[in-house]
């Protein structure tokens, strides 16, 4: 591939946006040597508040990759400035509220009383040490991600904006420019202090400086909800017009303690404060905004302020503000040729329950192993197809859902009476945990081939005998087939399905006591379970491919073929984890050649195992890359 304009790039995928979507994607990518270009046109990270946490879904998706440690840290910081919070508005004169033992979240502005939480709901007890973090604001987790990219290598552009592209069968030519006042620097943490405002000021005075092109493979939108990728390739955007006009700030104010803690609705409409000290929102339904561009200034925070609560608070000073609308769109397909889109570049909806950030999180998990394994040269056919089959449903849901709460916000009688009726089911326990578990997105799956209940689901955080958990075994971006059961046959069965996906699979032995019914899973790079087998089922299955003249169990050890290579095998033991060109067991160790697959399968067999390897990761002895 080439590249003019001075770069030495040579980049298999350019992503359009450096925002948390795009940076994530970046990492997927370049974690499965993937040479990606970043190009963003605001010199620095933009500093504008944003979302305020993560669900667990996203949780999960950084607990795999090693992130979860760092994420906790910067929860501990924000729990402390919302302590803080509550003790500023003690201290001037608010009335006490008690804090709640941990994060629920709201609907519509209806807080979600932690207490009636049922923790005992399934939902709520596979993710690990992930599903106890959640607090964490976009902006430090932007920070990370670009420490995260750096570390991988991924080059990242700022100061530069994408014009145009050309996309043809083999590829795409990407035009861009320097953003005027920008050095353009090259690499990964490239940029200077600056913000939205400067970077939008900048880009109108570029004018029609000569700009360079990139030959790339692949090229993703993930420029957010007025994305130029989008636009530029044509992709329908239905859906519905925003009717609201909302602001979120961070500002120095006076008299807050006339302001109620957390969600309040009025009269007027609906704000909030908190639960960091200087942080106010206001959502009013007179229509949206006229010029959505136009600087936010103090005078028109505080008008909004004061309509929506009814007091005369005095905005002193604003930090960093932004409008937003609930305009609803999304688009039907997230793949135009070579040209992808991901994040709110995709599909944007209102802000409330904290979604689009985690929707997006969800996309470049979803999109990256794909699009590598597509690269690479080892995705089985139709597989990139799937990414929308299985995104845009989820997308789907969470337009729904935020269309639902706007609803219910607007200041008029019929959605009052809305209102209280999903109040009163709120304050149950059955509404509570229902709400809980929509917001924290431990609801979602795919619709994958086979009967097992874990089957498309969050691979379950298994603790094995070593120690070890299934989430440290994802952290490459491989695939993971895990194997726990002391059978060595079953281990023998496993490593001859597994031979050939050197790369692309890593094979994990070990036992797991609190799920003493599982033989087997296969989990796919994103961490969602492709195929698991109990038992019984595997047992069953045996027989079944065996009269099926499918997998045979030979005795001793048989040598695995050069040609197709072997899958790296790691024992989870007593002794620890270690690479092997086998599967050891407690009875010893077990290498094997592949055979033929069975014509006939079973639900949870070895055959249907070998099915699922080919449905997700193509052809064995295909290179990894």
């Amino acid at each position: 591939m080439k590249t003019t304009g001075g770069t030495d790039t040579c980049p298999d995928v350019v992503i359009a946006g450096a925002g948390p979507v795009g940076l994530m994607l970046a990492c997927e990518l370049a974690l499965r040597r993937v040479r990606v270009v970043v190009l963003e046109r605001l010199t620095a990270p933009d500093e504008t508040i944003k979302a305020g946490a993560v669900n667990t879904p996203s949780a999960e998706a950084f607990y795999r990759r090693g992130l979860l440690p760092a994420l906790a840290e910067v929860q501990k910081e924000a729990l402390g400035r919302f302590g803080s919070f509550m003790r500023q508005r003690q201290a001037a004169g608010a009335t006490p509220a008690r804090a709640a033992p941990k994060f629920a979240g709201h609907f519509a502005g209806i807080m979600l009383p932690a207490e009636l939480l049922d923790a005992s709901d399934p939902g709520f007890h596979d993710a690990g040490p992930a599903g106890d973090v959640g607090l964490v604001p976009q902006l430090a987790l932007e920070r990370l991600l670009a420490e995260r990219a750096a570390e991988l290598g991924v080059v990242v552009r700022r100061g530069v904006e994408l014009t145009g592209f050309d996309a043809a069968d083999d590829g795409v030519t990407v035009r861009l420019r320097p953003v005027a006042g920008a050095d353009g620097a090259e690499g990964p943490q490239g940029g200077h202090t600056g913000g939205e405002a400067a970077g939008e000021a900048a880009r109108e005075g570029a004018g029609e400086t000569a700009g360079e092109t990139l030959q790339a493979g692949w090229l993703v939108g993930c420029d957010g909800g007025r994305s130029t990728v989008r636009r530029l390739a044509g992709f329908p955007f239905p859906g519905t017009a925003p009717e609201i006009t909302g602001h979120q700030a961070m500002v120095e104010l006076t008299g807050s303690e006339k302001l109620g803690a957390g969600w309040n609705e009025t009269a007027t409409g609906i704000y909030a404060h908190g639960p960091l000290p200087g942080r106010i929102l206001t959502v009013e339904f007179d229509g949206p905004p006229a010029d959505r561009d136009a600087p936010i200034t103090l005078e028109e925070l505080q008008t909004s302020l004061r309509r929506t609560s009814g007091t005369d608070v005095t905005i002193t000073k604003v930090l960093t503000a932004t409008r937003f609308t609930d305009n609803a769109r999304q688009v039907p397909d997230y793949r135009s040729g070579r040209v992808l889109l991901a994040g709110d570049a995709a599909h944007v909806h209102s802000p409330f329950g904290g979604q689009g950030l985690n929707l997006g999180i969800g996309d470049a998990m979803n999109l990256g192993w794909k699009l590598a394994a597509t690269i690479h040269g080892h995705a089985p056919e139709g597989l990139l197809d799937t990414y929308t089959a299985e995104r845009h449903p989820i997308g789907a849901w969470v337009l729904e859902w935020t269309r639902a709460q706007i609803a219910m916000m607007r200041p008029e009688p019929h959605a009052r009476a809305l209102r209280e009726v999903v109040r009163d089911l709120i304050g149950t326990v059955t509404g509570t945990t229902y709400f809980v578990k929509k917001i924290s997105g431990v609801w979602q799956g795919y619709d994958l081939p086979g009967d097992h209940p874990l089957t498309g689901r969050s691979a379950p955080d298994l603790e094995l005998a070593d120690g070890s958990r299934l989430a440290g075994h994802l952290r490459d971006g491989q695939g993971l087939l895990l194997v726990l059961t002391d059978d060595p046959e079953t281990a023998r069965q496993a490593a001859e399905c597994a031979a050939g996906y050197a790369g692309r699979v890593r094979v994990v032995t070990g036992r797991c006591a609190g799920r003493p019914e599982l033989a087997a899973l296969l989990v796919r790079p994103d961490g969602n379970t492709a195929w698991a087998a109990g038992t019984d089922a595997w047992q069953d299955g045996q027989g079944a491919d065996a009269e099926a003249g499918g997998a045979e169990a030979g005795g001793g050890e048989a040598v695995v073929s050069a040609s197709a290579g072997t899958a790296p095998v790691r024992t989870a033991g007593a002794a620890g984890v270690s690479d092997v060109t086998g599967v050891t067991g407690t009875a010893g160790v077990a290498t094997a050649t592949r055979t033929p697959a069975a014509e006939i399968r079973t639900a949870e067999g070895p055959g249907a195992l070998d099915d699922a390897l080919r449905r997700w990761f193509g052809t064995p002895g295909t290179a990894a890359g």
